[in-house]
C-alpha cells in the first residue's frame, strides 16, 4: 500500500471489514505512523486533550477460575495468595482521591462466595463515604473488574457504590472466536468458561446501569487479522462504553507455554494498530493503555496514548502485594510505590501531548451521550496552598 492509498483509506467515513484487516496488518513504519496520527487526531477531536487515571487496586489474587493463560489461575500453586483488608483497600482509594485521581479500579481474581460479595459491598460503601470532597462531591468513580457474576450481584455492588453515574465494570471477552475462547479458558477435558455466558454477563451489566467495558487479547496463538476485525465488530454489537485490550503475553505457571508468543516488536505494533483502528471505528469510547504494552517496551503505554488511548491505570496496590498479582511475565512497576508511579506517569503523558484529567471521573462520552447526560465541563486550573505547583484540574 502506498502512502496515498492509505491517506484515502483513512479519510473514509466508515471502514468495511477489508479496510479494517488492511489497517491491522500494517507493518511499514511510515504507514503505521500515518495510522497513529489519524487515531490521535480522532481522539483529540472526539474526547479532547485529557487522559484519565483509574487508580488500580489489585485487592486479591485468589481465583476460582483456571483460565489457561493467566498467572493467578487456580491451578498455579506456586503463587502466594493474598487478600487486602478493607482498611488497606479504602486507604488506597482515599489516597487516590486526595491526589487528584477521579476514579479507581478494584480488580481481583474471580470469586462467587457470599463472604466475598459482601466484602466488596462493604468496601464500596466506605470508599464512597470517605472519598467525597469539594472536588469530588460524589466520591471517586469506580470501575470493577471482578469476573463473571450473577445479575443480582452486579445490582448489589451498584447499589453499594453510591455513585451510579460513575460506575463501570470491565469484563473482557478476550476473543470473539469461540474456538480460541475455549482454548484460552478451558483446560483439556473441561468446559469451564463459555463465550455466550460472557456476553450474557455484559448484557446484565447494561441492565444494571454500569458503563460497560470489555476487551480482547491481541496476538493469541492461532488468532488471525480477521479474528481481530470481528472483535471490533463485536465491540460495536455490544455497544461498549470502554475498552481494555493488550498483547497476549506468556505467564509463568500458565498452561499454554508450548504455544509460544509473537515476536515482541511485531506483537507491539499489532496491538497498537488494534488500538488505533478501534478508535477510528468506535469513536468516543474510552480506551485504556494497558500496562502490558509497557511489558514489551518501556514507553509502550505512551505509545498506546499516541495510537488513541485516553485512559491509564496506575497501580495503587501496596508494593508488598504486587509480585503476587502477575497475570503475565515481566509486569512493570512491581517495586514502585503509588507516589513514584503518579509523578512519573504524568511526565510520560505530557511528553506525548496530552494532559492528565485531574479530579475528573472521565466517564465514557459515548455512555454520557447514550444516556442523555451532559459531558464533563472543561476543568479550571488550580494551585496548591503553597502556590508552587499547578495541580489538579477542578471537577464539575
Amino acid at each position: 500500500m502506498t502512502p496515498q492509498q492509505l491517506a484515502g483509506l483513512l479519510k473514509k467515513p466508515e471502514l468495511n471489514d477489508d479496510d479494517i484487516v488492511t489497517l491491522l496488518g500494517l507493518t511499514d513504519p511510515g504507514l503505521c505512523g500515518m495510522l497513529r496520527d489519524a487515531a490521535f487526531a480522532r481522539t483529540t477531536e472526539l474526547l479532547g486533550p485529557y487522559v484519565y487515571y483509574r487508580g488500580l487496586i489489585e485487592l486479591s489474587n485468589i481465583c476460582t477460575a483456571n483460565c489457561r493463560y493467566c498467572g493467578i489461575r487456580k491451578a498455579n500453586h506456586a503463587v502466594k495468595r493474598y487478600t487486602m483488608t478493607q482498611e488497606e483497600i479504602v486507604e488506597q482509594a482515599v489516597w487516590a482521591a486526595r491526589n487528584g485521581y477521579g476514579s479507581v479500579c478494584l480488580q481481583s481474581g474471580e470469586r462467587h462466595d457470599e463472604k466475598f460479595i459482601e466484602f466488596i459491598c462493604s468496601c464500596l460503601r466506605e470508599i464512597h463515604e470517605k472519598t467525597k470532597g469539594p472536588l469530588l462531591p460524589k466520591g471517586v468513580g469506580v470501575t470493577l473488574s471482578l469476573g463473571d457474576q450473577e445479575e443480582e450481584v452486579y445490582r448489589r455492588w451498584a447499589e453499594a457504590c453510591g455513585n451510579p453515574e460513575s460506575l463501570r465494570y470491565l469484563a473482557r471477552f478476550e476473543t470473539s472466536n469461540p474456538k480460541l475462547f475455549a482454548m484460552l479458558h478451558s483446560t483439556p477435558g473441561t468446559n469451564e468458561k463459555n463465550l455466550e455466558h460472557r456476553f450474557a454477563c455484559l448484557r446484565s451489566l447494561r441492565r444494571c446501569g454500569y458503563q460497560v467495558g470489555s476487551g480482547v487479547m491481541i496476538g493469541i496463538p492461532g488468532q488471525t487479522l480477521e479474528d481481530l476485525a470481528h472483535d471490533i465488530r463485536t465491540f460495536q454489537e455490544i455497544d461498549v462504553d470502554m475498552i481494555g485490550m493488550g498483547p497476549y503475553l506468556r505467564s509463568e505457571g500458565n498452561d499454554l507455554e508450548s504455544l509460544g508468543q509473537m515476536e515482541p516488536r511485531a506483537l507491539l505494533q499489532l496491538a497498537l494498530n488494534m488500538i488505533a483502528v478501534t478508535r477510528l471505528v468506535m469513536g468516543p469510547v474510552n480506551i485504556a493503555a494497558a500496562t502490558a504494552l509497557q511489558a514489551i517496551r518501556d514507553d509502550g503505554r505512551e505509545m498506546g496514548i499516541e495510537y488513541g488511548c485516553n485512559i491509564v491505570m496506575p497501580n495503587l496496590s501496596p508494593q508488598r502485594f504486587r509480585k503476587g498479582y502477575q497475570l503475565y511475565d515481566n509486569k512493570p512497576c512491581l517495586d514502585d510505590e503509588p507516589t513514584h508511579c503518579a509523578s512519573c506517569l504524568e511526565k510520560r503523558i505530557e511528553s506525548r501531548g496530552r494532559s492528565v484529567g485531574w479530579n475528573m471521573s472521565g466517564s465514557s462520552r459515548h455512555y454520557l451521550r447514550r444516556m442523555g447526560r451532559p459531558d464533563e465541563v472543561k476543568p479550571a486550573k488550580d494551585y496548591t496552598p503553597d502556590g508552587k505547583r499547578l495541580i489538579r484540574l477542578r471537577a464539575i
